[in-house]
């Protein structure tokens, strides 16, 4: 028999073949569990009627009960009419209004007969007007019964089709309507008895239909709580597998490289919080299980000593170790900076990228095949089938959003046992957000910033005011520092007023025509975007024109300078990365946030935060809040293929953690999902996972 939550919409009252197609391309909705779980975003009270005179223009919605006075008709344009139904409930008089279809509203409705009518009261010609309201004989409505009126999320293809919210609701009606058993429980007892959660029928019927505000709560409830549950149980019984199946080599000693290195290369002292963070990544490689560890650092801390202390254990464990980074830049900074760190310790460290090719390739590929290479650094090219490793242990993953979950596996391949993983990254993660995305990881955080550092000063101006800000540059560079300039666009585009690049760069090179200027964009060949980028690493140059390729790991530490143009068009977490390419030396560093005058309150508020505050966990939560999970940059790439349909990871972090605490209770009792108590959860876990392919593991 066919379970009616896989029913094919198209058979339900209302629906059919072309509203079924047009659901299914719009919403992504070909069955009945797929209707039931596509939400309302928002209710109106349906059970209270008002007075007319009650009314007020700010009101979102109303409800009246009166008769139909009159009708009137005013022509609108050629062939276009406005019917006026003058309505009344004798505390007032206000209009009903249509722009169509004059016949069909004088047939339908009748004068002197009871209505209710429902809509968005505005005010025109001096009094209150409902325009297309919703509009039923008094007489068949039992307002006690109607309780919140939800509304869902349409689109424009849909309301020319005739499928508005409205509609779409009545099909989610009928169908909970003819559903006469309970819709089947997908928690055990035992969770929705300690939890005091209803039950799922009770909440799949008050989410889209609520009777009151607390109904409709507990309904929301409910549904958020199995939401986050069951994404929780998936990452933790993933992790619990993945530590029982894969030992990890164990690197037992610290030795000669490591403790030479403590020594007599240490560029400065290292933080307590840099201290802490090692401990608990020798303790991980210790302990005869696979690392997984993300490592949560903030722009300056200190992540990539960090790492490489880490890869000098595998080294002193007779191991290869590999720092893998998204871009050709950045792995040439590693390179450059690894070199230097580790000058006369006799460690051979090398380079894979695509533009290492023809005898130096072959040199780094038999270097580490015969494990002569001890540390290699390198982009996506790592990963590719003809480079092997005679003993890899350790990679080290840069921004590791900006992999792939099937790339980084790709490295585990490369070894007997799967090499330990610390993953880094610079882009602050909030910590529910973390909970979700990177569940199965450790976390290991430095919020120590290394002794010495000027904070940033940021600062927001308009740009009406530019020649003050080419001043205040010009005293800059003539002090002996350097300058990024970052546009958001590389040309210019005929459907928006940012600036850009290209014109940019030329006005600059008028404004200041006694300095040097350096040019880099995404669309430059490597070769040209690495010598402008090495001109201004060495000084040659005294400013540096870019677009957000230099938002990570561009280092050069006599930049004092960030200035963003167009700051009102970037993100918070992205602006955040951008200000951290300064305040890297003594000096004391500024950036500066170029807008137009005219903003939004979001936007004015963004803005505010990056003058507040140079805390990027603070700004990562913030940024979570205004923009959401879906919009942070990186998340799709990072693990987060799930789709949240009701859950909100920026506001419901108390739920998050309850969601998980369950979660690992049922994983420690039953680690091999074998118990019969238990057996509800497996089966539904399994499900939720063939119906969504997204809930792929994360590693």
């Amino acid at each position: 028999m066919l379970d009616i939550f896989e029913q094919d919409i198209q058979y339900l009252p209302g629906v059919g073949p072309k509203r079924k197609e047009l659901l299914s391309k719009e919403l992504g909705i070909s069955t009945v569990r797929q209707l039931l779980e596509y939400y309302p975003y928002k209710y109106v009270d349906r059970s209270r009627i008002y007075e007319i005179r009650e009314i007020r223009s700010d009101m979102p919605f109303v409800q009246i009960c009166g008769k139909i006075l009159s009708f009137e008709e005013f022509s609108v344009g050629v062939r276009k009419k406005r019917i006026v139904a003058h309505f009344s409930d004798g505390t007032g008089v206000a209009d009903l209004v249509w722009f169509a279809n004059s016949q069909y509203i004088t047939k339908q409705y009748k004068v002197g007969v009871d209505y209710v009518a429902f809509g968005k009261p505005t005010i025109y010609g001096g009094r209150y007007q409902l325009a297309h309201p919703d509009l039923e004989p008094a007489a068949e409505l039992h307002l006690s019964d109607m309780g919140m009126q939800p509304y869902y999320v349409t689109t424009e293809r849909m309301k020319k089709a005739s499928l508005s919210s409205n509609s779409f609701g009545k099909i989610v009606k009928g169908v909970l309507e003819r559903m006469e058993n309970n819709i089947e429980e997908t928690l055990p007892p035992f969770i929705v008895n300690r939890l005091r959660l209803v039950s799922r029928d009770t909440a799949m019927r008050g989410i889209h239909y609520p009777r009151d505000n607390k109904d409709m709560a507990n309904a929301r409830l409910r549904l958020k709580f199995e939401e986050l549950f069951y994404i929780q149980l998936n990452i933790l019984r993933y992790a619990s597998d993945q530590r029982r199946k894969y030992r990890g080599y164990v690197f037992s000693k610290v030795g000669d490289i490591f403790n030479n290195f403590y020594s007599h290369n240490l560029p400065f002292p290292l933080t307590e919080a840099q201290k802490r963070v090692i401990k608990e990544i020798r303790a991980d490689m210790g302990s005869g299980r696979q690392m997984n560890r993300l490592l949560q650092g903030d722009v300056g801390s200190g992540k990539t000593l960090v790492a490489l202390m880490s890869m000098l254990i595998a080294l002193d464990n007779g191991y290869q170790a590999c720092i893998m980074a998204p871009t050709e830049i950045l792995a040439e900074q590693h390179l450059a900076t690894i070199t230097e760190s580790l000058k006369g310790l006799g460690i051979r460290v090398e380079l894979l990228t695509g533009i290492v090719k023809g005898k130096r390739r072959k040199a780094v590929l038999a270097g580490l095949a015969d494990g002569s290479v001890q540390i290699l650094v390198g982009t996506h090219a790592v990963i590719e089938d003809t480079v092997q490793f005679a003993r890899l242990g350790m990679v080290v993953v840069d921004e590791q959003h900006r992999f792939g979950v099937a790339q980084r596996a790709k490295l585990w391949h490369k070894s007997v046992n799967p090499p330990h993983v610390p993953v880094m990254t610079a882009t602050p993660i909030p910590r529910t957000l973390a909970m979700t995305i990177y569940g199965d990881l450790d976390v290991s955080i430095i919020d120590e910033l290394p002794p010495g550092r000027k904070p940033v000063q940021t600062i927001h101006k308009y740009d009406s005011n530019m020649q003050s800000l080419y001043s205040g540059i010009r005293q800059q560079i003539n002090e002996g520092r350097q300058v990024y300039i970052v546009f958001p666009l590389i040309k210019e585009s005929e459907r928006s007023d940012m600036k850009n690049l290209e014109d940019g760069f030329e006005t600059l090179c008028e404004v200041f025509p006694e300095f040097r200027l350096s040019k880099v964009h995404g669309k430059m060949k490597s070769a040209e975007k690495e010598a402008e980028m090495q001109r201004f690493v060495s000084g040659e140059t005294q400013i540096l024109v870019a677009t957000t390729v230099i938002e990570v790991g561009v280092n050069v530490p006599n930049a004092s300078v960030m200035v963003i143009l167009n700051a009102e068009r970037f993100g918070l977490s992205q602006l955040h990365q951008l200000r951290g390419r300064v305040g890297r030396g003594a000096n004391q560093s500024y950036c500066i946030l170029v807008s137009k005058s005219q903003l939004s309150s979001d936007t004015r508020k963004r803005i505010e935060i990056m003058c507040d505050t140079n805390d990027g966990f603070a700004i990562a939560e913030a940024d979570l809040k205004f923009r959401g999970p879906g919009d942070l940059e990186g998340t799709q790439q990072s693990g987060m293929a799930f789709d949240l349909k009701i859950a909100d990871i920026a506001r419901d972090g108390q739920l998050i953690q309850l969601a998980r605490d369950e979660a690992q209770k049922i994983i420690d009792d039953d680690p091999l999902c074998q118990k019969t108590e238990y057996s509800l959860l497996w089966r539904r876990l399994a499900s939720l996972r063939k119906d969504n392919v997204n809930w792929a593991a994360i590693s």
